[in-house]
């Protein structure tokens, strides 16, 4: 039935069994093959040293090897310089790039663990299949090592003693993976390849060093840089319990990172030649010749290289982390931490939003002002987890910077002003300022009531997050990315002009009050994301365990402070007393050919006359003092101008073209 059969595939997720699959003869510390001859003792034992010294972690379980295992080869190149490192000889190793990523650190998360904790302690009676659930993303290594080997759960008390498993989705999470049922089997059903192999996007590897170092055989495996790959952890779909802790039988999308892309432009499927991976974005490539393997001065290097970035947009919790290292036994760096950091902030600020503001209409009473914002990303904005949210504030300050009009803003609990008790609607329309648009996912209880708990969640009572360029209501996988609580009146969320969907935007329109100003206003437009908002911690914190403390004291210690990620700025000179008939002045001629403006019948009731460009920038100005007439030289052909002048009932504007 495809991966566009979302409704079956959902389904699929919850039930399907993971197939048997025969056990091998672990690798283990003691069994490797002897060294080839290309490898003296000499040189395995500095190559075992190197790695010991990275703090990366050694462990092996049956089936699963930590990172440490791989840093000898696909670490930095500290002799020769000729390994993992691009045209301009800039390290580029996987192992550093990745150790200070979200994805390195999933098990050792404090949020993550936290809200494990809370889900819990909500529903004690339902703690084994809970943390079998999320471990299966968060620790794969230490789950499926389980389930292969024991057949039984994994939970946090596992966890907690597993060094494999606390490495994260680490290098053999994803190679490791085979090509059967991604795409097609979603909520932690991961299938991996259990006859030491891995998979790469490279055919023909010099794989000695690998088979004898770690045992295991790399194979090529165009599913590595497929989208598919991710689509097993990133939709994700849960079974909902009434507020008694018992289940109801209904169903719901936590997060649908992966349909939301396969219901874009984005799909490489439905459109080869425009499409974007996962990876193109979060794993970007360089055309760079990369040597992929250390120690091999003959190995050639390979293109394109694929950067282990993988940066998102929680740079929130990213600094935490790196403010955090010693207490939750991380192995990278504050430097790599920074490193990672500004990559998030690049991606969230570069490739994430285009945002635009207008005054579109003006009279002494209100400005209408539009905001549009447009979704750069394959998925919508914000996607993942539901906390996560993006608000937009709009400004608007008179000519001496004094503020007339202020939605959006946030308070010194980083809360957004004006939110209402439970959640804040959508708007297609904001005429005050205790209004502010929150693009966000808030999820509903079995009694239409807001709630983070997730295994409480039945229904979205809120998704006006901005979807991705292409999206439609109509795509086969819509029922696991429903808009939710958008009016069918907001003609312009993600549609276009001639009202057509798939256009990724949405525009908010601000009636501003002016309370009879008629002088030039200054507008300012922003948006803020959030990845953990207090009010979402509010459930959370209310209950008393160790995760929930720890994560609560590095929580109030970090200040969940939102990001700017873009930012747009227009004025605006035109008032409505514009009628220049009722002065008796006449400004001609009106488009104007010769780069004269005249302007005739002045009289006492002109104060001043000041020429402006349409940007605001003064050409020339008068006081008349009883002149009736005077002539402007335009300093520009081709452009709009404004004849702004000050009388005693306001502002009177004139627009000018010349040409």
């Amino acid at each position: 039935m495809g991966k566009h059969s979302a409704l079956f595939l959902r389904t699929l997720a919850l039930t399907a069994a993971l197939a048997v699959v025969a056990l091998f003869v672990a690798w283990r510390e003691g069994r490797v093959p002897h060294a080839k001859a290309h490898h003296t003792p000499e040189e395995l034992a500095a190559f075992r040293g190197a790695r010991n010294a990275t703090d990366l972690p050694l462990a092996v379980n049956e089936y699963f090897m930590a990172s440490g295992r791989c840093y000898g080869c696909h670490g930095p190149d500290l002799v020769n310089n000729y390994s993992m490192v691009d045209a301009n000889g800039v390290d580029v190793n996987v192992s550093d790039d990745w150790r200070s990523t979200m994805m390195a650190n999933s098990a050792k998360d404090p949020f993550w663990r936290a809200k494990v904790s809370h889900e819990v302690a909500v529903n004690p009676a339902h703690q084994v299949g809970l943390e079998d659930k999320c471990t299966s993303c968060h620790a794969p290594m230490g789950k499926f090592d389980k389930l292969y080997t024991e057949g039984t759960p994994y939970g946090i008390a596992d966890l907690i003693h597993d060094s494999v498993a606390l490495d994260g989705v680490s290098c053999l999470a994803c190679h490791m993976q085979k090509e059967e049922g991604i795409g097609l089997e979603f909520s932690g059903t991961l299938h991996f390849d259990t006859n030491n192999v891995l998979f790469g996007p490279y055919g023909n590897v010099f794989g000695s060093p690998m088979t004898s170092f770690v045992g295991y055989e790399p194979l090529f495996g165009a599913h590595i840089t497929s989208a598919e790959l991710c689509a097993g952890c990133h939709t994700l779909i849960t079974e909902t319990a009434d507020l008694e802790g018992n289940l109801t039988g209904d169903q719901f999308v936590e997060q649908a990172t992966y349909h939301e892309w396969v219901n874009s432009a984005y799909d490489t499927d439905a459109n080869p030649e425009g499409g974007i991976s996962c990876q193109a974005c979060h794993a970007p490539r360089i055309d760079d010749a990369v040597v992929i393997s250390a120690n091999y001065l003959f190995l050639q290097g390979r293109t394109p290289y694929g950067l282990h970035h993988f940066a998102g947009a929680n740079t929130f919790m990213l600094g935490l982390l790196r403010d955090n290292i010693e207490a939750l036994g991380i192995t990278a760096t504050p430097t790599q931490f920074d490193s990672t950091i500004a990559r998030a902030d690049r991606m969230l600020k570069q490739n994430t939003l285009l945002l635009d503001a207008q005054v579109t209409a003006r009279d002494l009473d209100t400005a209408a002002i539009e905001v549009k914002l447009t979704n750069l990303a394959g998925h919508k904005f914000p996607s993942g987890y539901p906390a996560r949210r993006a608000f937009v504030e709009l400004m608007v300050q008179n000519a001496m910077g004094d503020t007339l009009f202020h939605s959006g803003g946030w308070n010194a609990d980083y809360e957004v002003n004006g939110h209402d008790p439970a959640w804040e609607p959508h708007y297609d329309v904001i005429r005050s300022e205790d209004q502010a648009q929150i693009y966000e996912m808030v999820m509903g209880d079995v009694n239409g009531n807001w709630t983070t708990v997730l295994e409480r969640a039945k229904t979205p009572l809120k998704d006006n997050r901005l979807t991705p360029l292409g999206f439609t209501t109509s795509h086969p996988s819509y029922d696991t990315t429903v808009i939710a609580n958008v009016s069918e009146s907001d003609v312009d969320f993600n549609r276009d002009a001639n009202g057509l969907e798939g256009s990724g935007s949405d525009v908010v329109h601000y009636r501003v009050p002016m309370n009879s100003y008629a002088g030039q206003i200054n507008v300012t437009a922003r948006v803020w994301y959030q990845s953990a908002p207090p009010r979402y911690m509010t459930e959370m914190f209310a209950f008393d365990t160790p995760e929930i403390n720890t994560f609560r004291a590095m929580y109030e210690a970090a200040g969940p402070a939102p990001v700017l990620v873009k930012e747009a700025t227009t004025n605006d000179m035109t008032v409505a007393v514009d009628n220049i008939r009722e002065l008796g002045v006449r400004i001609f001629p009106n488009p104007v050919a010769d780069g004269l403006l005249r302007i005739d019948g002045i009289n006492d009731r002109v104060r001043s006359i000041e020429v402006y460009t349409i940007g605001g920038q003064l050409v020339s100005s008068i006081v008349p003092a009883g002149r009736r007439q005077w002539q402007v030289a335009l300093p520009q052909r081709q452009a709009t101008y404004l004849v702004v002048m000050d009388t005693p009932s306001g502002r009177v504007v004139e627009r000018v073209v010349a040409y």
